[in-house]
């Protein structure tokens, strides 16, 4: 989290499941969570990671709690939602933040790469949110916080099934906002822009990429990190936005 980061008194002892937050922008929400009190799980499919996030924020006020699961299986991703919820004494904040944004040539895309794409970054956050509505019903002011992108929005060639799904969740996030705000639950999507992790890194950004696109689309001149997502999911969370449902808050410092 940024040291000047506001405190969220609403957040502390709050039980909260994160999936995909092993690395990348969901280890930067888990963190950040942590460091509000909050009751914290995450689900991700990598042991390693998982396991070194939770060592890491040992001195968090609550450790935080990892579950390792497969999310493109929806038996074990509900599985893992109950697991959350068991051990950590009930849900109030839900944050579908699991993605992976591979590239594909619209031209020769295999229908098992479409497939395997909307399983992790559309299906999920369909199913675990079904399991995870029992609990959040019982739990006050309880949110729903869904990561989609700015991808689809950018005419982006290399990125149809990614694109695709990012897009479809905004719709799903309204969909569910409405079934469930009757029920007291605030369902919202958080759209990043070009956010420098070490998987962007690794993949697809260079220095003198990420600069280019800074310099000639963005407003404002620096890259963004996993960091700059963590105040507005915190405040999604919160009891500070609990008039906002079915909305969309983009973070891309200002992409044009």
């Amino acid at each position: 989290m940024q040291p000047d980061s506001v405190t969220y008194a609403c957040l502390q002892d709050v039980p909260v499941l994160v999936t995909g937050g092993a690395s990348g922008i969901g280890a930067s929400l888990v963190a950040g969570f942590a460091a509000q009190g909050a009751r914290t799980a995450f689900i991700d499919i990598e042991g390693t990671a998982g396991a070194a996030l939770v060592s890491a924020l040992h001195d968090a006020p609550h450790r935080p709690l990892f579950i390792q699961a497969d999310l493109s299986r929806v038996e074990d991703a509900q599985q893992a939602v109950h697991q959350a919820a068991r051990q950590l004494g009930g849900l109030k904040v839900l944050v579908n933040n699991a993605a992976r944004d591979d590239r594909h040539d619209p031209a020769t895309i295999s229908e098992t790469d479409w497939d395997a794409s909307q399983a992790i970054n559309l299906k999920p956050l369909m199913f675990v949110t079904q399991a995870a509505v029992p609990y959040l019903e019982k739990a006050p002011g309880a949110a729903v916080v869904n990561f989609s992108s700015i991808a689809y929005l950018l005419n982006m060639g290399d990125l149809p099934a990614y694109g695709a799904a990012k897009a479809g969740i905004i719709g799903l996030t309204k969909t569910l906002a409405g079934r469930f705000g009757p029920a007291g639950i605030r369902v919202n999507a958080v759209l990043p822009g070009m956010v420098v992790t070490e998987r962007q890194k690794t993949l697809w950004l260079t220095d003198e990429g990420v600069a280019s696109f800074v310099a000639g689309r963005q407003c404002l001149k620096r890259p963004l990190t996993a960091i700059d997502l963590v105040g507005p999911c915190l405040f999604l969370a919160s009891s500070q936005s609990a008039a906002m449902t079915a909305q969309s808050i983009i973070v891309d410092g200002g992409v044009f």
